[in-house]
């Protein structure tokens, strides 16, 4: 059994050493954000992927080098890999690694979109990744794929290291019942154009 602490301050580790700019400058309001839902979470019950339950792990990484280090993205996945070692109930499925400093729009992320096809091909019910900025530079994106992962069988959960934040927590679970984005409560399907008789 691998020790839980051990596990989340090593991947906390490796988001120290990964310097990246970050897409979020310091006095922006996600910025904001994100550091009050951080000092909220140390006031509560904080849920992380349980190392104990058989994950199928997609790691997520934007590489943008502003080391000196050379071969520092091989030294960062090993940093990963060793990580991994220590949860012999977790697979890890793959690396998935698109370049750049910040998320473009995900649609243009060829390895992003590929972790998500994955997903939903039932490949992988675990991303991890360094930062939400990596992933999308929309936070509503991040919330729209939050709650289609979680309608998966199994769920998908998103792990975002530095922000310490695991979508699958139950203290997130009636923000992914949300249908906000939904037209009106009572909204209604579309016919299929087949429906009028033309088998055209």
């Amino acid at each position: 059994m691998s020790n839980d602490v051990e596990v989340y301050e090593r991947l906390m580790q490796i988001g120290e050493a990964q310097k990246f700019s970050a897409f979020f400058g310091a006095n922006t309001e996600q910025a904001q954000k994100i550091a009050e839902h951080k000092a909220w979470l140390q006031n509560i019950r904080h849920e992380r992927p349980n190392t104990a339950h058989p994950f199928r792990v997609g790691i997520y990484i934007r590489y943008f080098n502003q080391t000196r280090h050379t071969d520092y993205l091989d030294y960062h996945i090993q940093e990963f890999k060793d990580t991994m070692a220590l949860c012999p109930k977790w697979e890890l499925v793959d690396f998935y690694i698109d370049e750049g400093a910040t998320a473009p729009n995900m649609e243009n992320a060829k390895e992003w979109s590929r972790l998500l096809q994955d997903c939903m091909d039932g490949k992988v019910d675990l991303i991890i990744t360094q930062k939400v900025s990596n992933v999308s530079k929309k936070p509503y994106e991040i919330a729209f794929l939050a709650r289609v992962f979680a309608a998966q069988k199994p769920p998908v959960g998103m792990y975002f290291i530095s922000e310490d934040i695991f979508t699958l927590a139950h203290y997130y679970q009636d923000d992914l019942k949300d249908t906000f984005f939904l037209p009106s409560p009572n909204w209604k399907l579309l016919p299929d154009e087949t429906d009028g008789g033309n088998d055209d």
